[in-house]
């Protein structure tokens, strides 16, 4: 039986859509887009890999605004 993660699905299509050229895109295209990628966020996020890149944009703002200061 052939099983499909359906995050690793939807980041496909993100990369795959986001590779289109920005003018030709709708407002259709451009929400549906958006809201693919927030399904994939609420997918990804409670994941071992979704809080490892939280845990990353953490220390990655973390030390901006120390560099800031």
């Amino acid at each position: 039986m052939l099983t499909i993660n359906v995050a690793v699905l939807l980041a496909v299509i993100v990369v795959w859509r986001l590779r289109r050229r920005t003018e030709a895109r709708s407002r259709f295209d451009e929400r549906l887009t958006v809201g693919i990628v927030l399904a994939l966020g609420v997918l990804i996020a409670p994941t071992p890999a979704g809080q490892g890149i939280r845990s990353i944009r953490g220390q990655l703002t973390s030390g901006v605004t120390q560099a800031g200061r």
